[in-house]
């Protein structure tokens, strides 16, 4: 059955703030934004030294952006204060896991501290709604083979856990100071599965490890290849941050509901990182390349990982769309256009055309 997609429209002409508009999902954010006419800003660092999707897609020319660390709390409230964003979507991380055990310091400034930033700016000018992006990996996983739901305890075995699950209790520790006596949410928090679609290219992230190495004709290291975790296309979550945002402007959530929400993809989406190198080659076409396993991996990762996206479903009217064939199939096509020097900005628009149509 297709989906209803009539709320888009509601942000044409909207002014829009994203932070972390050069990083992946920021990246598609803020073209599929404007694609419906929206008016955008873009708070974050500039685009790291392998990063193409913010330079591919145009968006300099797009967006209005500015390179602020979000640990800058007196830049980033300039911003906002002068902006005055009719919603804030806060996608600024410190987003690779292997990076918060080599650099934990900064991992917890910008996300824990620069997400505080951005709730400080939010209640200060009296921003009329904000979606606060966090993680799956908030939670507190015991490796117990359930999917998490909202309601879940918080918590991290490892830095980059503990630093998104600190953002979560910060949020709430300011939603239940500040923004609960009113009749309706206007704040709320996502947590995402993992994310995968064309054009990422950080170290250490399953898909573009994959691609490059198939690109370059190199083995492949796996780190860990049993880990299930719950694999989506970047649209699928763009889509329910869209769907939360518009509900939250106009006032359709009712204080007595949690701020809290997942996007994740249908259980049968959850595999392991074998099953998904398998799918990536098989698409790619290439059967030649070697895998090997990196038995030095010295820190801390869960096994397994599921959400429960009931609420989502029952409250915004939200699911997934794309199975994992297509999951796959869309982010393998995205790669084999960009590397053939085709336009990615048409291409990207079709992938978002595609999806919809679901």
């Amino acid at each position: 059955m297709k989906k209803d997609n009539t709320f888009l429209k509601n942000y044409k002409k909207l002014k829009v703030l994203i932070t972390g508009t050069t990083g992946f999902k920021g990246s598609w954010l803020a073209f599929w934004l404007h694609s419906l006419g929206a008016n955008i800003t873009g708070v974050s660092l500039k685009p790291e030294k392998e990063s193409i999707l913010f330079s591919v897609l145009q968006l300099e020319k797009k967006i209005n952006q500015k390179y602020v660390d979000i640990r800058d709390f007196k830049k980033l409230n300039d911003i906002i204060k002068i902006f005055k964003p009719d919603i804030i979507f806060h996608l600024a991380a410190q987003s690779i896991v292997s990076k918060s055990f080599s650099d934990p310091l900064n991992t917890v400034a910008t996300n824990v501290l620069g997400s505080t930033n951005i709730l400080e700016s939010y209640r200060l000018n009296k921003i009329p709604a904000l979606v606060y992006i966090t993680s799956d990996k908030c939670y507190l996983n015991l490796n117990k083979k359930t999917n998490f739901k909202e309601s879940d305890t918080l918590g991290g075995l490892d830095n980059y856990s503990s630093s998104k699950a600190g953002a979560e209790i910060i949020f709430s520790s300011y939603f239940n100071s500040y923004f609960k006596n009113k009749n309706f949410l206007s704040s709320a928090t996502a947590r995402a599965g993992n994310v995968i679609g064309g054009g990422d290219m950080k170290k250490n992230r399953i898909i573009p490890d994959i691609i490059k190495s198939l690109k370059n004709n190199k083995s492949l290291i796996l780190r860990n290849p049993t880990a299930t975790r719950p694999w989506q296309h970047v649209l699928e979550p763009l889509s329910g941050y869209l769907m939360l945002g518009d509900k939250l402007l106009n006032k359709k959530l009712n204080i007595k509901l949690k701020p809290n929400w997942n996007f994740g993809p249908k259980l049968k989406n959850c595999k392991n990182v074998r099953n998904i190198t398998n799918l990536v080659i098989k698409n790619w076409n290439n059967k030649n390349i070697e895998i090997k396993l990196n038995k030095k991996n010295v820190y801390h990762e869960s096994k397994f990982l599921t959400l429960n996206i009931l609420k989502a479903k029952k409250e915004l009217n939200w699911e997934p769309r794309l199975n994992l064939e297509e999951t796959i199939k869309l982010t393998v096509d995205w790669y084999k256009n960009y590397f053939k020097r085709r336009n990615s900005e048409n291409f990207t628009l079709d992938q978002i055309d595609y999806y919809l149509k679901k």
